[in-house]
C-alpha cells in the first residue's frame, strides 16, 4: 500500500507540473516565501514612478548617512529584489546599515502595449530618470550607481552617454556585478543567440508585443541543464521527493517578460554585433557610445562559476574605461556569486592592484 500510494503521488506530481508548469519538474517549493515577509524585507517605499520603473528609497538605519546616494541597477529579466533577496543575504540591507542611502530600480513586467520599448527606452525611463529622482529625493547632485547583470551592462552605457553629453559629474563611481560589456565571448548563451535563433525570436515577439517569462527562463535552465531540469526529474518524479524552499530558486521563479524592440536590440547589439567594444557604434538617445570616455571610477566584480557572464569577459571592462578600475574575482556562481554574505566560511576572493590586459 505505502509503494502504491507513493507511486500514485509521483504520477499526480508529473501531471500537476505538466498542467501548471509547461511540462518540467518544480525546481522550488514557493510556498515558504512571501515579499515582505522573508524576501525583500528591507523597509523602503516607492518615492517615484513612470510608464517603465518604481523608484524604491531604503530607510536609514544609520544617525548619519553618506551623502552621496546609490542607485542600484538590476535587470529586468528578473525581479529587482535579487539586490534585496533575504535577512542576511541582501546587499540593499548590508548597505543601509552601514550609512548609504539607498534607491533601486523596480521595472514594470511589460505587456503588448510596451512592444515598442527600446533599450533608449530603458536608458531614458529607467537609469537616467532614477539617477535624476535620487539626486532630488537626496539633495545630492552626485549619484552612485551599483548595477548587476543586465542592470550593469546598461549602467555602463549611462556612463557613456552621460560622459558624451559632458554630464559625467552626475555619477561618483560605479559598480558593476557579473556583467558584461564585452559580449565577443558569451560563454554557453552564446549558443542560443545566433542569427537564426533571433529571428526565431523576433517572429515569435511580434505576434504578442513582448518575450514570454517562461521562454527566457527556459533558455537559462537548459545552460545547465543537469541542476536545473535533469536533477528534478529524478528527486521529484522518480524519487517523490519535495523540491527545497530555497530563496534563490524562488526569486528565479519570480520571471518577467521581455518588450520586443527591446531584446532584439539588445542581442542584436550586444551578443551579434558586440557594439559596446567599438567607438560610436551604438547610437542611443541620438548619442553614440564609446566606452573609452568613461572616467568615473568603476569597481567589476565577477564570479568564478557565473555560466551567464564569464568571469574572463566580464574582466575585459577594466580594459574599455578609461578611468580608475578595480576589479575583484569572487567564488560561486551568477547569483550566489552576490548574495553570499562577506563573512560566509564558503566563500572567497582575489584581488590585485592593478588591472593588466589579460585576466
Amino acid at each position: 500500500d505505502f509503494c502504491l500510494s507513493r507511486g500514485l503521488g509521483d504520477v499526480y506530481k508529473r501531471q500537476d507540473d505538466l498542467l501548471r508548469n509547461r511540462g518540467y519538474p518544480r525546481q522550488v517549493d514557493r510556498s515558504s516565501f512571501e515579499l515582505g515577509r522573508n524576501l525583500a524585507v528591507t523597509p523602503g517605499k516607492v518615492v517615484f514612478r513612470n510608464e517603465l520603473i518604481e523608484l524604491i528609497a531604503y530607510r536609514p538605519q544609520t544617525e548619519q548617512v553618506y551623502e552621496q546616494p546609490i542607485v542600484c541597477s538590476p535587470p529586468w529579466i528578473n525581479k529587482y529584489y535579487v539586490m534585496d533577496l533575504a535577512p542576511g543575504r541582501s546587499f540593499i540591507e548590508y548597505a543601509v546599515k552601514n550609512g548609504f542611502m539607498v534607491f533601486a530600480i523596480s521595472y514594470r513586467n511589460p505587456d503588448a502595449t510596451m512592444a515598442g520599448f527600446t533599450m533608449d527606452t530603458y536608458l531614458e525611463k529607467g537609469v537616467l530618470a532614477a539617477l535624476a529622482a535620487a539626486a532630488r529625493a537626496s539633495g545630492s547632485p552626485t549619484v552612485n550607481i551599483a548595477g548587476l547583470c543586465l542592470g550593469g551592462t546598461l549602467t555602463g552605457i549611462a556612463l557613456a552617454y552621460l560622459a558624451a553629453r559632458g554630464q559625467a559629474d552626475r555619477v561618483g563611481w560605479a559598480a558593476v556585478t557579473n556583467t558584461l560589456l564585452d559580449f565577443g565571448q558569451p560563454g554557453d548563451l552564446g549558443a542560443f543567440t545566433d542569427e537564426a535563433t533571433v529571428n526565431k525570436l523576433e517572429k515569435q515577439m511580434a505576434e504578442r508585443g513582448y518575450l514570454e517569462a517562461h521562454e527566457m527562463a527556459g533558455t537559462f535552465d537548459w545552460l545547465r541543464a543537469n541542476d536545473l531540469i535533469w536533477s528534478y526529474v529524478i528527486s521529484n518524479w522518480y524519487m517523490g521527493k519535495q523540491p527545497p524552499a530555497f530563496d534563490i530558486l524562488a526569486w528565479n521563479a519570480d520571471s518577467t517578460n521581455m518588450p520586443a524592440a527591446m531584446h532584439s536590440q539588445y542581442l542584436r547589439s550586444c551578443y551579434l554585433r558586440n557594439s559596446l567594444v567599438k567607438a560610436n557604434e551604438l547610437v542611443i538617445l541620438d548619442t553614440p557610445i564609446d566606452l573609452g570616455m568613461v572616467h568615473t571610477p568603476v569597481y567589476v566584480l565577477a564570479a568564478e562559476n557565473d555560466h551567464i557572464a564569464p568571469w574572463r569577459s566580464g574582466y575585459r571592462t577594466t580594459q574599455l574605461v578609461a578611468g580608475q578600475v578595480k576589479f575583484t574575482l569572487t567564488s560561486s556562481g551568477h547569483i550566489a556569486g552576490i548574495v553570499n554574505p562577506i563573512d560566509s566560511p564558503k566563500s572567497v576572493y582575489w584581488t590585485r592592484e592593478d588591472c593588466p590586459p589579460e585576466a
